[in-house]
């Protein structure tokens, strides 16, 4: 019961679930994610805790840059696994989720030195 829970707080909110739809697209830099969200990275951390505390995404650490993934197929409980899923079927085509993937074009393009306050503390 406590997965389900983490999931369902995890999903309540619109930055949290922008940045699940936005890891779709594979791998980003937190300093990425801060930039397409508009928060300040102390936000953003807390986000990122959060839905790692779901299980819906994975971060790991290179140097002082922090990136975020969705799991893999392996990876993934079978809750998270449908929550994920069920987010793509609700949301993926969603107006504000083809926005941030055009935003997140530009945002690739850029070195991550160019992008917002890239690392956040653990």
């Amino acid at each position: 019961m406590r997965r389900f829970l983490d999931i369902t707080k995890a999903l309540a909110d619109e930055s949290r679930v922008r940045a699940l739809l936005a890891l779709r697209g594979g791998e980003l830099c937190v300093c990425q994610l801060i930039d397409l969200l508009g928060l300040a990275p102390s936000t953003v951390s807390k986000h990122m805790a959060i839905l790692i505390q779901a299980g819906l995404i994975l971060s790991r650490k290179d140097g002082r840059w922090h990136y975020c993934r969705l799991p893999g197929e392996e990876e993934a409980e079978p809750a998270v696994r449908a929550a994920l899923d069920w987010l793509q079927a609700a949301l993926g085509g969603c107006p504000v989720a083809k926005q941030d993937m055009k935003r997140l074009k530009e945002i690739r393009r850029k070195e991550k030195e160019e992008v917002s306050s890239c690392c956040y503390r653990n």
